[in-house]
This record gives C-alpha cells, sequence and structure tokens, in this order.
C-alpha cells in the first residue's frame, strides 16, 4: 500500500512538474513575442525619426546600419514596391517587396506587421513597417529562434530542475506516506480498544465496521469451539452409555432383567445419538451459503393442522392434550421448514408440560401480519433463562431434556427457520405459568 501511495505521488508529481514546464515555456514564449514585436516597433520609429528616409533622392550608399545593427535588418521600400535600401544584402538582388503582407498592409493602414517561420533554419522572423510621409515604407525585422529551439537551448537546466524536483518529491511522499498511514495502523492495533479515536473523522465508520467485523470473527470462534466441545460432549455421554452396556453383555455380567434393561438403555441412547446427529446435520444445512431454500405460496393454517395431527399421538403417551385453531393464511415460506419449525416448538411444548397439560397451536393476523402462537401451561422458562434458550445444546432443566430425547438443538433450528423466513420470534414464559412462543411473519 505504501508503495502504490508513493508511486501515485510521485506520478503526480512528475504531470505536475511537465506540464508547468510547457506551460510555462508556452506563456513565456508567447510574452516574448509580444516583446519582440513592441521592440521591431519602437526600432522602426526611431529609424523614421534619424531622417535618413525623408527623400528618395538621398544616395542610399551614405546610410550604413549594417554595423549599428547587426541583429536587426532595416529595408526601405519604394511606393512601387521597389527596395530602396537594405542593410543586409545589395538592393539588385531583392525582387520587388510590394506582394509582402507587411507592406500591403502599412501601404494601407500605415503600419504593418507579419511573422514568417522557416522550418529549415528553425527559426521565426518577425517583420514591422510603418508608412514614412514620402509615401515609402521602412521595414524592420528580426530573426527568433523557434518554442522548440528555445526549450531545448534550456532542455540541460530544465532537466536538471526537473530531476531535482522529483527527488524532493519521493522523500516528501515518503515522509507524508508514513505519516497518512500512521493512524491507520495504530487504528489496526487498537481494534479491540473501544475508547480509541482515530484522529481521521473519515476512518470512524471504518474503525467502527471493522471493530465490530473484529467482534464478530472472535465471537465466531469462540461459538464453534464451543460448538465443538459441546458436540464432543453430548456425543459421547450416549456413545459410553452403550459402549458399558454393550460390555456388560459381551461379559455375560447380567441376569435376563437385567438384559432387558441393558438393551433398553442402549436403544434408548442410540436414538438419541440418532437425533443428535440429525439435529446437528440440520443445523449445518441452515447455516450454509449454499443453495437457497425454495420458497412458495403456503397455507400456514393447513400445514399447522397437519403437524398438530402427527403430534397428538407423542402428546397423547405423555398426558398432554395439543388442540389447533386458525384461519387460513397464505404466506411466502418453505413449506418442509415451516412444519420442522412447528414440530419443534410444539415438541419442547409437550416435553417440558405435566401430566394433564395442554398445548396450543394457533394461526391468526396481529396488525396486518401472520402470526403462529404455541401456547402451553407447562413448567415455564424463567427470567435469567430467556435470552439463552435458543443457544446451541443450552437446556433450561437438563435432566428432563436428557430423560425426554431432547438434544438441546431444536430452539436452535426454529432460529435459523426463522431468520430464513425475515420473520421474528417472540417469548413470553413463566415458571408454574407456561410458555407462549410467536412467530411474527
Amino acid at each position: 500500500m505504501k508503495s502504490k501511495i508513493n508511486i501515485r505521488l510521485v506520478g503526480i508529481a512528475v504531470l505536475a512538474i511537465v506540464a508547468t514546464v510547457f506551460g510555462i515555456t508556452i506563456i513565456y514564449y508567447n510574452l516574448f513575442q509580444k516583446q519582440v514585436r513592441k521592440d521591431l516597433e519602437i526600432s522602426a520609429k526611431l529609424l523614421r525619426d534619424t531622417h535618413y528616409f525623408e527623400s528618395v533622392d538621398i544616395d542610399t550608399d551614405q546610410i550604413d546600419l549594417s554595423t549599428d545593427l547587426d541583429e536587426l535588418r532595416v529595408t526601405w521600400i519604394a511606393e512601387d514596391g521597389t527596395v530602396l535600401y537594405d542593410n543586409d544584402v545589395t538592393t539588385e538582388s531583392l525582387t520587388n517587396h510590394m506582394n509582402r503582407p507587411e507592406i500591403i498592409e502599412a501601404f494601407e493602414q500605415g503600419v504593418g506587421e507579419s511573422v514568417r517561420k522557416s522550418d529549415t533554419m528553425n527559426e521565426s522572423t518577425f517583420y514591422y513597417a510603418v508608412l514614412l510621409d514620402n509615401h515609402t515604407v521602412l521595414r524592420v525585422a528580426t530573426n527568433v529562434k523557434s518554442i522548440w529551439s528555445v526549450f531545448f537551448s534550456a532542455a540541460p537546466i530544465l532537466a536538471f530542475i526537473v530531476f531535482l524536483i522529483i527527488a524532493i518529491c519521493v522523500i516528501l511522499s515518503h515522509l507524508l506516506t508514513k505519516q497518512l498511514l500512521r493512524p491507520i495502523e495504530l487504528m489496526a492495533k487498537n481494534l479491540e480498544n473501544t475508547d480509541y479515536e482515530s484522529p481521521y473523522k473519515e476512518l470512524n465508520p471504518l474503525t467502527e465496521m471493522l471493530r465490530t467485523q473484529h467482534t464478530d470473527i472472535l465471537a465466531a470462534a469462540k461459538a464453534r469451539q464451543d460448538f465443538t466441545a459441546n458436540v464432543s460432549h453430548e456425543l459421547k455421554t450416549p456413545l459410553t452409555a452403550i459402549s458399558g452396556y454393550a460390555e456388560l453383555l459381551e461379559n455375560n455380567l447380567a441376569d435376563e432383567e437385567q438384559k432387558a434393561h441393558f438393551y433398553h438403555e442402549i436403544q434408548k441412547n442410540s436414538n438419541r445419538l440418532l437425533a443428535l446427529i440429525n439435529d446437528i446435520i440440520r443445523l449445518s444445512e441452515l447455516d450454509g451459503k449454499g443453495r437457497a431454500p425454495v420458497f412458495e405460496d403456503v397455507d400456514l393454517n393447513v400445514v399447522m393442522n397437519e403437524c398438530v395431527e402427527e403430534l397428538s399421538v407423542n402428546a397423547k403417551q405423555r398426558g398432554v392434550t395439543i388442540s389447533f385453531s386458525g384461519e387460513s393464511k397464505h404466506i411466502r415460506a418453505n413449506r418442509d421448514m415451516l412444519k420442522e419449525l412447528v414440530e419443534n416448538l410444539a415438541q419442547n411444548a409437550i416435553r417440558y408440560n405435566n401430566p394433564g397439560g395442554k398445548v396450543d397451536v394457533s394461526v391468526g393476523e396481529r396488525g396486518g401480519r401472520t402470526v403462529l402462537v404455541v401456547k402451553d401451561n407447562g413448567i415455564g422458562i424463567p427470567a435469567s433463562e430467556q435470552e439463552r434458550i435458543f443457544e446451541l445444546f443450552y437446556r433450561v432443566d437438563k435432566s428432563r431434556s436428557k430423560e425426554t430425547g431432547g438434544t438441546g438443538l431444536g430452539l436452535a433450528i426454529v432460529k435459523h427457520i426463522v431468520e430464513l423466513h425475515d420473520a421474528k420470534i417472540e417469548l413470553d414464559s413463566a415458571p408454574g405459568v407456561g410458555t407462549t412462543v410467536t412467530v411474527v411473519f
């Protein structure tokens, strides 16, 4: 990251320097051209005031400006375009100048100027002509190097300056990068420190997001560790029991009556082990990020009625009455998950109930939203335990849960199904009164 910032800062500096050099060169060259035109104008007026060119009858041999004005070419043109005098070459070698733009303009407007470029000499010649009182034209001219010649002649010193500035920019960008990134490095070191505030207010949202993610990652890691430990413990208990009973049977250390009891315990623990494995697999499927569940239009009333009928035998065996009431309510949901949701809630209501207890399952509407309610008059849940009942392997009454075949994963599965359906779950419970679980779709 530091190297990228340094490279980009230096790149920006180089572009800025190059653009500045070219821009300043063009600006100063234009100013230079204006100054050349101004100097030619002044020179022409000064030469006019010398009175050398007052009469066309003057002996031009008496005019000698070649030694005084080496860089200035002076040409005197008659009214018909004939060259009367030139301080650079003999008049016989010059053609008629009546077609020259600056001469035409001078005869028409009193003054004229033009610039002619020489590609071979890489120079430009500036001309300035002024009309005299005797109807002749005095023209002055000078050669000026082109902008590229000026630029290349100054190239060595410009290259040195550019190199020096780039070197300074590299050093400054390195220092600036360290200064800019120092708060980010400090922020990374203080993710767990909630009192730390970044000196850049723009980083505060990023700090909060990273801190939240960091906390979530740690929580997820702990939850995974706890889950692994709980799974190991929960699986070890029935396996130990099965292994122990099997060893007693293998060594013929039990009579017929005890054997029947051992067979029963082996079967019970095997069923418990199978239920645990099935619930763990189901949790893994619900928590996976793979294929999304298929949702369809489902009549919640019909699904709930089917579930209650299937659970009525189990309820009767435990001396609990289960009933259903409701009206037709259609929602977008996964039918199998809805059945699993009700089965887990209703089985808990049956399992943690008292002989002669009741479980009521109903479907209705509240505030324009469909609600599923599972209510029992069982043992209830203490207020201190209610926030934890949806945790993995958490049981309010551990002894009863194991006796009745509970795995401690049913409500965790319920929580996942509720979240997948974008619903919410509400709990109202009191010890000795019962529990009411409401799912709001």
